[in-house]
């Protein structure tokens, strides 16, 4: 059983029996310490995501205990610097995290990326100094929680239309609008939100959960990221101070960095749930046995299987490349945008495929393929939609603007 008569969330007794797949010697590219770190991530969500997590899916609860986990073991801005609550380690140190996050569930690498990529991040790009001090410890401890508001109800590929706006005040600014879609709102104790001066100029600021006029109502009906706790953000009439207001940046330049930021994340996330997906079929097919043999005898079954390693062991070279590119700051938003465009769209095809593999039973909880695909249906479309970043790489190799 996955709950208790209470409701209660148990345990499950199946065995988390992964193992990684790297078909080309990838970790022969890795350092010690991106294999320190990936191995104490894989161990984690062995132990505290995968007893749990099919549950919490079924239950379309967040297991907002993970929080504190998540920060012990360095997933929150792990290539910030330690003085400001982050790890202190690289950019390839942080894709292998999320990748292990992710092979447990797309929710759990979201509340860990949005910490530290769309939260931590910023405060640390464009905050004061005295921004800086007073939140990054907290959120890199876990004793703080964010969220990143930027996209709205009626505007979401294009967040240059956005309408939420502050005026000024004298010593503050008053804050109207509203945000939507937004990972780890209800439960968050800050936002880092984006709005529009008087002057219709772009601007982030730190707004404090407890501030008059702010509220973060839950989503519910999710069918994808069930794990996840998403909401909305309400503003109305919010008095923000204008020393949480970030000093110098203006326009979309900073909100896009952070989500360059968090989808190189999201493209090493991604194949974490792929290679899950591959794990999960790979050994069905060869303890299923049909026609008196193993399924993965067959020669349609090993076509799949190889074509989902094939496929996953190039999404590989394309994240570390990106992350070797990332390490000397020369790795561009557009190159970002291919990265994430085509290992998500990997991963929900190999999810496809994987739950071919499994027959019926791919459709129960017995096996984590289900809901892989269903959260990679999410990840296909947020933070830039599959289309959106195919049209990146269009006006990147052309110089011609297809957006208007």
């Amino acid at each position: 059983m996955l709950a208790n008569n209470n409701g209660t969330i148990e345990k499950r007794a199946r065995e988390d029996r992964f193992q990684g797949h790297d078909y080309y010697n990838i970790d022969e590219l890795l350092s010690e310490e991106h294999l320190l770190a990936r191995d104490a991530v894989r161990d984690w969500v062995k132990k505290e995501v995968s007893p749990v997590i099919e549950a919490y899916a079924e239950k379309a609860e967040c297991p907002t205990h993970l929080f504190k986990g998540l920060a012990e073991i360095g997933a929150f801005g792990p290539s910030l610097p330690v003085e400001y609550g982050g790890g202190g380690m690289d950019e390839i140190a942080y894709g292998v995290i999320m990748q292990e996050l992710e092979r447990g569930d797309s929710g759990i690498r979201s509340m860990a990326s949005v910490q530290g990529s769309l939260v931590m991040y910023p405060i640390f790009k464009f905050g004061s100094e005295e921004q800086k001090r007073k939140y990054l410890p907290k959120l890199g401890s876990g004793d703080f929680i964010g969220c990143f508001g930027l996209t709205e109800p009626d505007h979401g590929s294009n967040p240059g239309g956005m309408i939420t706006n502050i005026k000024d005040d004298g010593d503050a600014y008053i804050l109207n609008g509203a945000k939507m879609w937004i990972t780890n709102s209800p439960v968050a104790d800050l936002a880092v939100v984006w709005a529009k001066d008087e002057e219709g100029k772009i601007r982030g600021m730190v707004v404090e959960k407890d501030t008059p006029g702010f509220s973060a109502p839950e989503i519910h009906g999710k069918w994808s990221l069930r794990a996840s706790i998403t909401g909305e953000l309400v503003f109305e009439d919010v008095r923000v101070p204008k020393e949480n207001v970030f000093p110098e940046i203006r326009g979309l330049k900073g909100p896009l960095s952070c989500l360059s930021k968090a989808r190189y994340g999201i493209a090493w996330g991604a194949i974490g749930a792929a290679m899950d997906c591959y794990d999960s079929a790979l050994r069905y097919s060869l303890e299923r046995e049909q026609f008196g043999k193993p399924i993965g005898g067959f020669q349609l079954t090993q076509k799949k299987l190889a074509e989902m390693i094939t496929e996953i062991t190039k999404a590989q070279l394309l994240a570390w490349r990106l992350g070797t590119l990332a390490n000397k700051g020369k790795a561009t938003p557009a190159q970002i945008s291919m990265a994430k465009r085509n290992n998500v769209n990997m991963a929900l095809e190999i999810a496809r495929e994987a739950r071919q593999i499994h027959g019926g039973m791919g459709i129960t909880n017995e096996y984590p393929v289900m809901r892989h695909m269903m959260n990679l249906e999410t990840v296909l479309t947020y933070e830039g939609t599959h289309d959106i970043h195919l049209l990146i790489t269009g006006m990147d190799v052309t110089g011609l603007n297809a957006f208007k």
